[in-house]
């Protein structure tokens, strides 16, 4: 039998981020040959994939990245199917470097399809799978271009947004910075109103009008009333429009105003669930 050593052992652990049983009876099955104990570890991943397809992945990591100049910001959320493995070091350190190759591409499919180490993103949650145990999988695939972005990851890797600005002035770091934790904490369901699905607004009359007709309100002031209604649903709903959360007597796009004739092109939310 090949004698494995542990320099072998750990150099096939720093590589795949095995356990170093895993690693060793890997080797040892390749008879010593390092691509082959690799090839070995991923089609033990394979089956545990196999195995856990069916599984909720709705634990993990939300990350968020933006390039060197500040014009391109992606999130995604890594996907597992405990807390517990969402909140370990190296999981969170796979999502940060699994984000940092997403910052290349602009859409999900293009991402699992590229290199990471030799083999696709794919290929490395299947890989990881075996190593973890647990279903992995891209959750969240999200991209923001624009002059100046900014993002925020909310404490525990539970929330991440990115948040695009018309212009890169003085002061777009931390406004961009702020808007992002607005959308991380406030939850909008769109930028402005014009993003606001056209069935939204209808469903949101008509219950509006139903409460009106509770309380016994004329049938003619309905659609006045209504309106006005929708206005508050907007203010309260839509980034833009919503109230400041650091100055709530200024609204978001009011306080973005204050570095200059700047406003909100695009916001992006992923959460865990």
């Amino acid at each position: 039998m090949v004698k494995i050593t542990a320099a072998e052992v750990n150099k096939l652990r720093k590589a795949t981020g095995a356990g170093m049983m895993d690693c060793k009876k890997a080797l040892v099955e390749a008879e010593g040959d390092f691509d082959k104990a690799i090839e070995i570890l991923r089609k033990k991943g394979q089956k545990v994939a196999a195995k856990r397809a069916d599984r909720e992945s709705t634990e993990g990591a939300a990350i968020a990245k933006v390039n060197a100049d500040n014009t391109k910001g992606i999130s995604i959320v890594l996907g597992c199917e405990t807390d517990f493995v969402g909140k370990n070091e190296s999981f969170v350190s796979l999502a940060h470097e699994l984000a940092e190759v997403a910052l290349n591409h602009a859409s999900k499919e293009e991402f699992l399809a590229a290199d990471f180490d030799g083999m696709t993103v794919s290929e490395k949650l299947i890989e990881q799978t075996g190593v973890i145990g647990e279903k992995l999988d891209i959750n969240a695939f999200e991209v923001v271009e624009a002059p100046f972005v900014g993002s925020y990851i909310h404490a525990g890797n539970k929330i991440a947004t990115i948040v695009g600005l018309s212009s890169n002035v003085e002061g777009s770091a931390v406004v961009a910075k702020d808007v992002a934790m607005q959308a991380a904490a406030m939850n909008p369901i769109a930028l402005n109103e014009e993003g606001v699905d056209a069935t939204v607004i209808e469903k949101e009359i008509e219950i509006a009008k139903d409460q009106l007709r509770a309380e016994g309100k004329p049938e003619a002031m309905l659609d006045n009333i209504a309106k006005g209604k929708i206005k508050r649903f907007f203010k309260d709903n839509t980034l833009v429009n919503q109230a400041f959360i650091k100055d709530s007597k200024q609204s978001v796009a009011q306080y973005v105003k204050t570095i200059g004739d700047v406003s909100v092109t695009d916001f992006k939310r992923v959460a865990l669930g």
